[in-house]
C-alpha cells in the first residue's frame, strides 16, 4: 500500500493513505543500509504488519528541516515592518530553485505603505512577475487556497512577516499549531521540534516556521548561476561564462541596460562567492 509520512517521532512513523492514518515502523534493514526516512517521503507499507517496506524516489530533500517532496514554497515577504528585503527574497528563491521547488512570493503589510512607497516597490514586484514568479497578497486567501490544492507546501520568509497570521486565516484550526510554533522557537532556548505535515483542503502544509539552513557552500557555481532563472533568457558568447569578469558578458550588459535588476545580479555575486 502506498502512503506518505507526515510525522516522525523516534522510530514511529505516521503515514497517511486514502485519508486514513497508520502508525508504522520501518524494516530493520533500513538501519543497516543507513536509509533515513523523512517527513514527506512517499512509501510502500504493509497495512497488516504496519511495516514500511520501501521509500520511493524523492523529488527533493531539504536539510533543516529534514523534509522531502516539497512541491512549492510560499515566500512570505513583508513590505514594511520588517522592510522589504530583496537580498533575503533572492536567497530563498535560489534555495527553492536548487531544490526544484516552485516559488510563490506572498507579500504582506501592503496596507502600511504610503502611495510613494508603493510606487517605489512596484517595479521590483513587477520584475519578479515578469521573470516567471507568481506574486500574491496575503489578503487574497481564495487564490492562495487554490494554489495549495493537491500540493505539499511550505511557508517561509522573514521573521515577523506574518506567516502565522496567514496560516490562521487559511485555516482557523491552525491557531493552536502556529501558537505552538511560536512557543517552540524559544528565542534562545534549546527546544526540540517535531516536523509535521498537516492537511489543508486537498493539499498538505509543512508546519515549520521556515528554513534554518540557508547554506550554499555545497553547491557548484554553475548550479547557483542556473538558479537565477532570468539569466537563461540571454546567451553569452562564451558557453561557460561566469557572468563576473568576462568583457563580452551579456548578463552584465543587461544589468547596465536595466533589463536585469542590479540587486539580483549583486545577489548572484554574493551567493557565488559565498558571501551571503
Amino acid at each position: 500500500m502506498r502512503g506518505q509520512i507526515i510525522k516522525i517521532i523516534s522510530d514511529t512513523h505516521i503515514v497517511t493513505s486514502d485519508q486514513k492514518t497508520y502508525t508504522c515502523k520501518c524494516r530493520g534493514i533500513f538501519r543497516h543500509k543507513h536509509i533515513v526516512p523523512l517527513v514527506g517521503d512517499m512509501v510502500e507499507f504493509n497495512q497488516e504488519t504496519l511495516r514500511i517496506e520501501e521509500i520511493l524516489p524523492r523529488h527533493n530533500e531539504f536539510i533543516r528541516p529534514a523534509v522531502s517532496n516539497i512541491d512549492q514554497g510560499f515566500l512570505v515577504t513583508s513590505l514594511k515592518n520588517p522592510d522589504f528585503s530583496l537580498s533575503l527574497l533572492d536567497k530563498l528563491l535560489v534555495l527553492m530553485e536548487l531544490h526544484k521547488t516552485k516559488s510563490i512570493i506572498c507579500i504582506t503589510k501592503e496596507d502600511l505603505l504610503t502611495q510613494e512607497e508603493k510606487n517605489r516597490l512596484k517595479p521590483f514586484l513587477d520584475y519578479y512577475k515578469n521573470i516567471g514568479y507568481k506574486v500574491v497578497s496575503n489578503k487574497d486567501i481564495d487564490r492562495i487556497k487554490k494554489y495549495l490544492e493537491q500540493k505539499t507546501s511550505v511557508f517561509t520568509g522573514q521573521t515577523g512577516a506574518g506567516k502565522s497570521t496567514l496560516l490562521n486565516n487559511l485555516n482557523p484550526d491552525w491557531k493552536l499549531q502556529t501558537g505552538e510554533i511560536s512557543k517552540a522557537l524559544g528565542r534562545g532556548k534549546h527546544t526540540t521540534r517535531v516536523v509535521e505535515l498537516f492537511t489543508m483542503g486537498t493539499g498538505k502544509v509543512l508546519d515549520t516556521p521556515g528554513f534554518s539552513a540557508l547554506e550554499f557552500k555545497d553547491y557548484k557555481e554553475d548550479e547557483i548561476k542556473d538558479a537565477f532563472i532570468e539569466f537563461k533568457n540571454y546567451s553569452c558568447p562564451f558557453k561557460d561564462c561566469s557572468h563576473t569578469n568576462e568583457k563580452e558578458c551579456i548578463i552584465k550588459k543587461k544589468v547596465e541596460e536595466g533589463k536585469i535588476l542590479r540587486s539580483r545580479y549583486e545577489s548572484y555575486l554574493k551567493l557565488r562567492e559565498r558571501r551571503f
